[in-house]
């Protein structure tokens, strides 16, 4: 009991400050804050734990703009994440820490490689299903999908704060999935108390709601630019951790 009062501050201290960082940038505080917790807790806890604070931090934010919502594209998205939640139920795999670690950073750099040609648009019919079927298959299996879900966005047109709540929605939904596959397996290892969770989300909504004015007085042009910025150094922070401890292991 001593030791979960500590966990739950730190917790909810960082929860905080990657909700409002996902609150601006509409992303990459769920790939920091999954970085950390894959450091500190069982694969499986830290992806019960992530899911339920991004479900709330998203869901929080499609709340806060709500008005900027892409319906359409929430629709695709949801047509093709069907299909893909069946891959991991199947296989029940569940990634050890340096592979999760390795594949969360090399995505970002994935999707930086696509030519002009190939550019993704979620805007586009088949390219908003595609979005689906493979962000939400890597939620499930990397526990974070952020990175992708951004080369759908990234290029397109419409405004930040539609970028920002319709992405929101849809990681809203991932998240939703991926509590639930974990939530079976995380019988495997020791529950996180109570304690914990409800710092998380309080903190969760604090920093998500924080966030809002700062995306106000933001331009489409420098928001695009730093969430490109952010995701590649994190991305090279996280294969760094990977790399090493799978260097580490016997």
């Amino acid at each position: 009991m001593l030791l979960a009062i500590p966990l739950s501050l730190s917790i909810g201290a960082v929860v905080i400050v990657t909700s409002i960082i996902s609150g601006i940038f509409g992303m990459a505080g769920g790939l920091v804050l999954m970085l950390i917790l894959g450091l500190i807790l069982p694969v499986q806890s830290a992806m019960v734990l992530h899911g339920a604070t991004q479900f709330f931090s998203n869901g929080w934010r499609a709340v806060i703009w709500r008005q900027w919502i892409d319906w359409k594209i929430i629709g695709l998205y949801c047509l093709g994440a069907a299909p893909a939640i069946l891959i991991p139920i199947f296989l029940a795999y569940v990634p050890d820490k340096p592979v999760m670690l390795i594949t969360l950073g090399v995505v970002p750099y994935l999707a930086a490689a696509l030519p002009k040609s190939l550019a993704l648009d979620a805007t586009k019919p088949m390219h908003a299903v595609a979005c689906g079927f493979s962000v939400a298959g890597l939620q499930l299996i990397a526990g974070v999908a952020g990175p992708l879900l951004d080369v759908f966005f990234v290029r397109s047109t419409i405004d930040r704060r539609a970028v920002v709540a319709t992405k929101a929605a849809t990681q809203a939904i991932s998240h939703t999935l991926k509590v639930g596959y974990y939530g079976v397996l995380i019988s495997q290892v020791e529950p996180l108390g109570l304690d914990v969770y409800g710092a998380a989300i309080v903190a969760a909504i604090i920093g998500t709601t924080l966030a809002g004015p700062i995306l106000e007085k933001m331009s489409n042009e420098n928001f695009r630019k730093w969430t490109k910025t952010i995701v590649l150094v994190i991305g090279a922070i996280s294969i760094v951790q990977g790399v090493w401890l799978l260097a580490a292991q016997p």
